[in-house]
């Protein structure tokens, strides 16, 4: 099936078709994502509604929804943005959901609230380790989430993506060491791949030849944050431990004082990242779109004709 012909299928219906993310690397030649994150306490939920659906005019696969830092089930609203995705506006969702500071019975709770709104991709993610709060021991690890999923009898026909860091996690002694743990998330089950953002294509090639000598050889989508502010860089540099090219330094810093420019200057250099990747057989493109609905759509329009 051709993929203007299967995205037709797809959204043919009143209500988008129950589709694995894995399943859509199978349909389609590349697979182009964006990602939302669920808004601040002090913002309302409408913002990220009015985001979205200026996303939908550009036919994203799916939409993977973050999960909020230290959230409680209660006050997290990744199931509910996750729902309108899906049942709303008929585009497939990815809902992440993270695991150190869960315990099983909140796992199961909100993979069941996933379940009634008809959601069955998950992206499988540790969590970040807050210093001040003792982590919970029922899972330590993603690897931990993704076997339990698996495993449960309920929740075992879930879809579920891993992460992975094409320059290692930040806390493994090396990047070998973090692809072995990553062949175990695969192992346990995980069917697809969502790297880190990243700014040199290089590291994602060496990566991918890495993964492909141990025998990883699920789908893997390339995360493009397009970077639009100095303070985004500092802080995504600091969380991330990415490293920046030379190229990339030198545009950022030639408009660090002009923010048009500079945002100009960063959705120009994700596109030129993103024609690269896909030119060496890249089949999936995950945006980190920071919810900004411009910068989706400048994207998306560079690189219309070749997704």
């Amino acid at each position: 099936m051709g993929k203007h012909t299967f995205k037709a299928h797809l959204y043919r219906k009143g209500m988008s078709e129950n589709m694995k993310i894995a399943e859509l690397f199978k349909a389609k030649r590349v697979v182009y994502s964006f990602e939302v994150f669920p808004p601040k306490k002090s913002s309302s939920v409408d913002s990220v509604y009015k985001t979205l659906d200026g996303l939908k005019e550009f036919n994203p696969d799916y939409i993977s929804v973050t999960y909020g830092a230290g959230a409680s089930l209660s006050d997290n609203l990744t199931a509910e943005i996750s729902g309108y995705i899906k049942n709303k506006l008929n585009i497939e969702t990815m809902a992440h959901l993270t695991c150190i500071n869960s315990s099983e019975n909140s796992v199961n709770e909100t993979i069941e609230q996933l379940q009634k709104r008809e959601i069955e991709n998950i992206l499988a993610l540790r969590g970040d380790i807050n210093p001040d709060v003792e982590p919970l021991k029922d899972f330590r690890y993603a690897v931990d989430l993704i076997d339990y999923i698996k495993k449960h009898p309920n929740f075992s026909e879930m879809g579920i993506c891993g992460a992975c860091y094409p320059e290692g996690h930040p806390t493994a002694d090396s990047l070998d060491e973090d692809i072995e743990f990553l062949k175990q998330k695969v192992d346990a089950g995980a069917q697809t791949l969502v790297t880190q953002l990243l700014f040199d294509n290089e590291r994602f090639y060496t990566f991918r030849e890495k993964i492909e000598k141990v025998g990883i050889d699920v789908p893997v989508s390339v995360g493009i944050m397009p970077i639009t502010n100095k303070k985004q860089i500092e802080r995504m540099v600091t969380l991330c431990a990415v490293s920046l090219p030379p190229k990339f330094v030198k545009i950022m810093s030639r408009y660090e004082n002009n923010p048009e420019a500079l945002t100009d200057a960063g959705i120009a250099y994700a596109v030129e990242q993103i024609v690269e990747l896909l030119a060496n057989d890249v089949r999936g493109i995950h945006l980190y779109t920071m919810n900004r609905q411009y910068v989706a759509q400048k994207v998306t329009d560079a690189i219309r004709t070749m997704i």
